[in-house]
């Protein structure tokens, strides 16, 4: 127990106490009055603990402190109070403020970025207000101008489907309620340059020339300029998703995020120069510390880098004080002095897996060392000076396998809990990926460091660097491209949830006017379109991820619509062993055409069914293609759509209508085809006719699910139409107010649950 010797390590006790003093006030707010009483408490037990301390007194204390600090830094903030001002409902504003964020510039030119408030003006009136405002503007603002936007301030949207982002709750722990949306260039103004945090806004310019001088000489390779951008300074919002993406199934995204590892091998690098400069230890603590702080700012002073500087400061400190220094205790006070300035940081993904990394590799890594270094030990009674030639070089090989064997597998085990909580993923491949893959980084981090100090002196030879960097570069890209490929090298797995004896689950994703609806009858899972390709990579492909869908049995594209199937491509590329069912009739889609003609390059085999077909998705689920027939005489895509009727034993049908209008509920009204059942689900036709009394009656649904958007007008439900389906005694879900819509179907009935409200509507035997 000498490793959590209270005296020699007050820290550990201190943070966890913070720890369980911020969790029991963000779970168990306090009105005013009662803060007001435990801030006179606390008070009053920190004056008699000064006269008699006591260690369990010290940490009762603590854990109240901490309390009361996440009270009084989440109650009636200046983001709340002007939320609570303004409404639910958007409202014009022009606001005044300081960019306090990096923008980070969008493709279609729209930059994003945190404004801090001096003044709003709103109906006439002017108020001052220090809230922040989460922006869009398509200008070009910089760190600490000062900026006149006018524009729309709005509430900020909840996620609208299963696993995608929560950025409304994300922004909140930042006290960041509204946004504002400056839709042209000329509603927003300058008004002064230079303002905000000095020390932050001479680390962004540093980070603007550092960018620039590792990647001169690199114009001609994009991917290997975002790539040491991101490792290096942790620029991860130019790295494009394709890159990033094999580094996650590796497990070796960390690389993007400064942490320890960069923070330790910039010290490292310093330290080496500092004795290589004769300088003694404290000279070399003292100059290497604020300089480390320093890197923090200029990658952006994001928790885990905050973290490494302070730990690695204490630890250096050491050597400056000349006092031992135990390493649980210095992550425990970078814990506890984080939480001090920002106790929601506790509840960040950010801070967990930094902490809870660092921390396992602390406590699991030695004896996991002593463990695995027991395989290769040379005999115990055999002396070490005796060990020589090839065999003391393979002890030494096995001592250095062993070691970093045991650090990546005491990370892994460390961050696997919030791997998948928020990630999904589970990533075995990334004991051995990181065992290759970070030697290298070190080699990466210290050519950049020798690229960016001669730069100035001699340009010429930081070209050098650069190109050196350029290689190792590309060799990282290959080696992590090439673990990712690995068979069960990554899986991801379910969100956690009660089981249920389901017979199919139906999920109709939000997304726009597009469409995406997943089916997962026992054993298997099929997608019906997959969105665009911008709501794939950002809606649909997080879903299946969260779902843990690691294989795909099946694809129905219903039409040509580029809302519908653009995101096909990358789905592809995702699954490439999917059954595709591709909608024969011919249109004038170009995505459409793209699409057959990359499936013909590849071989990739396409199902073309029509009305009539069947295909079965389940022992206990069949579809059945109602529309279109094998001969159609028209070319709106619209009217080519699939209609396709899923059957789950024992009595359950939902008929599937993509886009069809009322030009395609005439015919199947004419073909005399059996039409009833429980469920439509569908989206919106072109002309904005559809549901026709005729129609419904064949059907008699009880329940109905529908696209639905303000913009364009014709993707909206009209009030009559929906009018008129409630006074049929039809529920009605329009995702414009439930978002997704996730449908259960048994042996005793249905029920459908939206995402959004979370409203459950059951089935009713007929």
């Amino acid at each position: 127990m000498k490793l959590l010797n209270l005296p020699r390590q007050p820290f550990v006790g201190l943070a966890g106490m913070a720890g369980l003093g911020i969790i029991l006030a963000d779970f168990s707010p306090l009105p005013p009055s009662a803060l007001l009483a435990i801030s006179i408490v606390v008070a009053l037990c920190c004056v008699i603990l000064l006269r008699w301390p006591r260690v369990i007194a010290t940490y009762a204390i603590a854990a109240l402190g901490f309390f009361l600090l996440h009270d009084l830094q989440t109650s009636n903030t200046e983001g709340q109070q002007l939320a609570a001002q303004l409404g639910n409902r958007p409202r014009v504003v022009t606001a005044t403020g300081i960019v306090v964020s990096e923008p980070k510039i969008a493709p279609n030119g729209f930059a994003t970025f945190l404004l801090r408030l001096e003044s709003i003006e709103l109906e006439g009136g002017n108020e001052r207000t220090s809230a922040t405002w989460l922006v869009r503007w398509r200008g070009t603002p910089e760190y600490g101008n000062e900026l006149r936007l006018f524009g729309s301030a709005e509430v900020i949207a909840p996620p609208r489907n299963p696993g995608e982002f929560d950025m409304r709750a994300y922004l909140a722990r930042r006290d960041v309620r509204r946004s504002l949306f400056v839709r042209y260039p000329e509603e927003g103004g300058l008004l002064r340059h230079g303002a905000g945090n000095p020390v932050l806004r001479a680390a962004q310019k540093s980070r603007g020339w550092m960018q620039n001088a590792l990647c001169r000489g690199l114009d001609d390779s994009p991917q290997v300029q975002n790539f040491l951008s991101g490792i290096v300074l942790g620029v991860r919002h130019q790295t494009p998703e394709d890159i990033e993406e094999p580094f996650q199934q590796t497990g070796t995204l960390h690389l993007f995020a400064v942490a320890g590892l960069h923070v330790g091998i910039v010290a490292a690098l310093l330290w080496m120069l500092a004795m290589v400069a004769r300088l003694s230890r404290k000279w070399a603590t003292a100059l290497i510390i604020p300089t480390l702080f320093f890197y923090a700012a200029v990658t952006g002073l994001h928790v885990s880098s905050v973290r490494a500087a302070v730990m690695t400061s204490i630890l250096l400190g050491g050597f400056f004080f000349e006092r031992k220094v135990f390493v649980l205790n210095s992550l425990a006070a970078a814990a506890f002095f984080l939480l001090c300035w920002n106790t929601n940081e506790l509840f960040s993904a950010g801070f967990q897996l930094s902490f809870a990394v660092v921390g396992a590799i602390i406590l699991f890594a030695d004896p996991l060392f002593g463990f695995l270094r027991r395989w290769a030990a040379p005999d115990p009674f055999l002396p070490p000076t005796l060990l020589r030639g090839p065999r003391r070089m393979m002890h030494i090989g096995f001592e250095w396998l062993f070691r970093a064997t045991s650090v990546s597998l005491a990370a892994w085990i460390g961050s696997l809990p919030f791997i998948l909580w928020y990630f999904h993923i589970v990533t075995p491949i990334s004991l051995f990926a990181n065992l290759v893959v970070v030697p290298i980084a070190f080699f990466v981090l210290a050519v950049a460091l020798l690229s960016l100090i001669s730069t100035s002196l001699l340009p010429w030879l930081a070209v050098v660097f650069n190109n050196a960097n350029w290689f190792l570069a590309r060799l990282v890209l290959g080696i992590v491209q090439l673990f990712a490929q690995i068979p069960d090298g990554h899986f991801y797995v379910d969100h956690p949830h009660w089981s249920q004896d389901d017979i199919a689950r139906i999920t109709v994703l939000d997304v726009g006017p597009g469409a995406t609806v997943h089916l997962r009858p026992r054993g298997a899972d099929w997608l019906f379109d997959c969105g665009s390709e911008r709501n794939y990579q950002r809606v649909v492909r997080p879903y299946l991820h969260w779902a843990g869908i690691n294989r795909l049995d099946g694809l129905l594209l219903t039409h040509g619509d580029s809302l519908h199937i653009g995101g096909a491509t990358e789905l592809l590329r995702d699954f490439p062993r999917v059954r595709l069912i591709d909608n024969p009739a011919p249109d004038r889609s170009t995505i459409h055409q793209q699409l057959q003609r990359l499936l013909q390059q590849h071989g990739i085999k396409t199902d073309h069914l029509v009305a009539g077909d069947s295909f079965r998705l389940s022992r206990e689920v069949t579809g059945h293609v109602l529309f279109p027939p094998r001969v159609l005489l028209t070319n709106v895509s619209d009217d080519q759509a699939y209609v396709i009727q899923l059957v789950v034993a024992p009595s359950t049908s939902i008929l599937f209508m993509s886009d069809s209008g009322e030009k395609t509920e005439n015919s199947l009204a004419a073909y005399g085809l059996n039409l009833r059942s429980d469920i439509i689900i569908k989206g919106q036709h072109h002309s904005g006719q559809f549901g026709s009394d005729r129609f419904l009656d064949a059907v008699q649904p009880q329940l109905i699910i529908a696209t639905s958007r303000d913009f364009p007008e014709y993707e909206r439900i009209s009030d009559e139409w929906a009018e008129q389906v409630r006074a049929r005694g039809i529920k009605l879900f329009r995702q414009d107010e439930t978002g997704a819509v996730t449908v259960r179907v048994g042996r005793d009935g249905w029920e459908a649950q939206s995402y959004l409200t979370g409203e459950t509507f059951r089935s009713s035997s007929r």
